[in-house]
This record gives C-alpha cells, sequence and structure tokens, in this order.
C-alpha cells in the first residue's frame, strides 16, 4: 500500500529481489517453521538453497542431519555444552568431507542472521529472536519473521531499522493479511479482521477452564505446534500478540484490529475495506503457504500447500471473542497502547508462566491472572519511542522475576 507510512510488510514491494536461486539462513531449523521451510527448500532446489542453520541444540542429531544433507556452510547452536556432541555428529556424517563452520553461544544465531544470504527466515521461538531480527535488518537482509516476540517487545528498534517491504510476515493470519491488503491502498482499509480457532478450550467459561491440565491445553484442535505456542493458542494469548504484530507491520489503529473465532482455520485472516468488500485468503491448515510466501514473494511457489476441494461440502463458522473467558486479547491491546516496555513484560511474563503451567507449577487460570498482575505492577512504561535494547533487556528480567515470585505465592495460596 504506497500511501502507507510504515516501512515494514507491505505487499506492493518487493526488497531486495534478486534473479535466480535465492540463498536462506534458517533460524530455529529444528522446530516446526525450521523443519517445514528446509522441506519447501529441498523440493524446489531450483529455486532456494539454504547456506547456514541456527537452533537451540535441544535436537543435535536432527540439526547435524539437516547440516549435511543441505551442505550448508555454518551451523549455530545456542547451547555451548552441546557443541562436542554436535561436532560429533556431523563427523560422523560427513566421513572425510569438510565439517561446516561452527558457532556457539547465546549470540551465535545473530551472526548467522547478519551472514551473507537473501533471506532470513526467524523461526525462533521467543523475544530472543529479537537480537537476530536486528541483525538481519541491519545486514540488509529480507527478512521472513515467524518470530512475533522480536517485533512485539522491540516493535520501535525493528520499525527504525526496516527498509520498505524489507519484513515479510511468516505467521499464517499475517501472511493472510499481507496477501489481502495487496488489493487496495490503507486508505482502502477499514478494519483487519485476524480469525483464532479458539483452541482447545473453545466455548468453555472461565470457571470451567479452573482444573484443565497441560495435557488438555496441549491438545490443540487444529495445529501441531510446539508446547509454548499452542499454550498459547489455547490462552489466545497467541491471538494478542498477533493484534500487537498487526498494528506495528500495518499501522493500522487497535481500535480497527478485531478478533473473530473460527474453529475450521480455513480462513486466515480477512481485510474489510471501505467500500464494505471483506477479502479473505483461505487454505486448510497448513503452513506450507505462509512460509512459501515468506522465502518467495513476489513470487509463489507452486503447490507450497494444499488447495481446498470445493468438489466436498464444507461449512466454515464465525463466532464473537469470549473476553471474559480469555482476557488475553484485551490485556495485549492495553500494553500495545502503552507502547514501550509495556509489551515486553506482557511477553516475558507470559513466558514464564507458561512455563510454570507446563511444570505443573501454576494453574490455567494463573497464567493470565499473573501476567495481569505483573503488567499492572510495571505500571505505564516511561520509554516511549526512545526505546533501546538495554530497556527491553531490563524489562524482560523484572517481569519474569516478578512472574516467578506471584506465580509462586498463587500456588502456595491455591494448596493452602
Amino acid at each position: 500500500m504506497s500511501d502507507r507510512p510504515s516501512p515494514l510488510a507491505d505487499p506492493h514491494i518487493a526488497f531486495d529481489v534478486s534473479e535466480g536461486r535465492r540463498d536462506i539462513v534458517v533460524l530455529g531449523s529444528t522446530g516446526s517453521i525450521g523443519t517445514q521451510a528446509i522441506d519447501l527448500v529441498l523440493r524446489n532446489p531450483d529455486r532456494f538453497r539454504v547456506t547456514a542453520l541456527a537452533a537451540s541444540g535441544g535436537r543435535v542429531g536432527l540439526l547435524a542431519e539437516q547440516a549435511h544433507r543441505l551442505k550448508v556452510a555454518a551451523v549455530a547452536v545456542a547451547r555451548e555444552e552441546v557443541l562436542p556432541e554436535l561436532r560429533e555428529a556431523l563427523k560422523a556424517l560427513y566421513g572425510s568431507e569438510p565439517l561446516p563452520e561452527l558457532l556457539a553461544g547465546p549470540d551465535a544465531a545473530t551472526q548467522l542472521a547478519a551472514s551473507p544470504c537473501h533471506t532470513v527466515l526467524n523461526g525462533i521461538t521467543g523475544s530472543i529472536g529479537l537480537a537476530p531480527t536486528l541483525a538481519a535488518l541491519e545486514a540488509g537482509r529480507t527478512l521472513a519473521l515467524a518470530n512475533k516476540e522480536s517485533l512485539i517487545v522491540g516493535g520501535p528498534l525493528v520499525k527504525a531499522l526496516a527498509k520498505p517491504g524489507q519484513i515479510i510476515p511468516v505467521d499464517s493470519e499475517h501472511a493472510a493479511l499481507f496477501q489481502a491488503l495487496a488489493a487496495g491502498t490503507r486508505a482502502d482499509v477499514r478494519k483487519l479482521v485476524v480469525t483464532a480457532s479458539g483452541g482447545p478450550f473453545r466455548g468453555r467459561t472461565r470457571e470451567q477452564l479452573a482444573h484443565v491440565t497441560r495435557e488438555d491445553a496441549l491438545a490443540h484442535p487444529t495445529w501441531a505446534m510446539g508446547p509454548v505456542i499452542t499454550v498459547n493458542s489455547a490462552t489466545l494469548v497467541n491471538k494478542g500478540l498477533e493484534v500487537i504484530e498487526a498494528h506495528l507491520l500495518y499501522d493500522i489503529p487497535f481500535d480497527r484490529i478485531e478478533v473473530v473465532v473460527h474453529p475450521q482455520s480455513y480462513v486466515h485472516s480477512m481485510v474489510e475495506f471501505t467500500d464494505g468488500s471483506t477479502l479473505a485468503q483461505a487454505t486448510p491448515p497448513d503452513m506450507g503457504g505462509p512460509i512459501a510466501i515468506g522465502l518467495g514473494w513476489p513470487e509463489r511457489v507452486p503447490d507450497a500447500a494444499p488447495a481446498f476441494d470445493w468438489s466436498k461440502a464444507s461449512t466454515w463458522e464465525f463466532f464473537p471473542l469470549d473476553t471474559e473467558a480469555f482476557p488475553s486479547v484485551g490485556l495485549a491491546r492495553h500494553v500495545g497502547d502503552l507502547g514501550g516496555t509495556a509489551p515486553a513484560v506482557f511477553n516475558a511474563a507470559n513466558e514464564e508462566c507458561v512455563e510454570a503451567f507446563l511444570a505443573g507449577r501454576l494453574p490455567f487460570n494463573g497464567i493470565m491472572d499473573t501476567v495481569t498482575a505483573v503488567v499492572a505492577e510495571h505500571g505505564v512504561p516511561g520509554t516511549g519511542t526512545s526505546l533501546t535494547v538495554p530497556d527491553v533487556l531490563e524489562a524482560e528480567t523484572w517481569a519474569r522475576a516478578r512472574a516467578r515470585e506471584l506465580a509462586v505465592k498463587a500456588t502456595a495460596e491455591a494448596r493452602a
């Protein structure tokens, strides 16, 4: 949308488009997004080549197999203690062939994000993805962004570095908005409609959610994702983060971004225009399409994802969001309006609470109760548009510590 001031995702602009095969750096290669991206690359060797991989280090064998199969130049692992195991796994696969360059430590992925390539796919989970996001942008790479947290916690920092069209969103919702927005200008847009599956607890009241278990929360009815993202989908925190992300990506005010529950997850999001028209982007639930948009835009990758069989009958349903049972979206709007370090506090407190829930130390409703309390204690941030990385890190450190304290207190009170 050429009249839009945002320097971020713009479907009308193809940033740094080069002819021929694109070199890709994949961050978070052993996770859900990373493994699916690599599958797409292997099915399209004439379009893409992976030059470097980064992962946390929890799946060393898989990381070594990926490196060997893709013949990458460099491999990074966040956990330094697994480097010897990674080296041995690579030696077993490479034999007499030279090994790729190995990097280890918390800054390893950031180093790879700035390495020579066309596109950096940031599929890291959590706010630790901020530094690689900033490094990729500063180095002038196209950024295929699946790590929404880096935009949430560092919005002003990311926007200050991003050039027009440099960020292509990989979330299914934002890839949908990205495509639908191509039909008009910013002045044409009345509102963005972000769809939510409703997660495993759609239709339950707050009281009915009081005793749900870890296993209940991880049983997502539509998507297969990692545990943290799956719990975020159960609380709808994920949708709250996506509302903030949509605001930052497209410069649409929060009061013009709506969330609607769509259990089938066929429509990934919609754009309503001022003439009354609504454009919806729809595919069967599959991340292949959004990943292909992130890696290939402005070109489309044939057969990146399955299509609908229109010869078969189907029903698509839409419901309003239950804000009482799921207050996370409203809280996300609030912290988004506050700006500064408030989104970082929201995200960090949630990450700590999800970890406590998964470990059995906090009840399900305690996740949002605790996050709400931490956000309230944080108050109105004073950093405004002068946000810095140290501001973000300091706010996150405080929020994590306070969330842990409140979670322990809540558990003790529940057991008393």
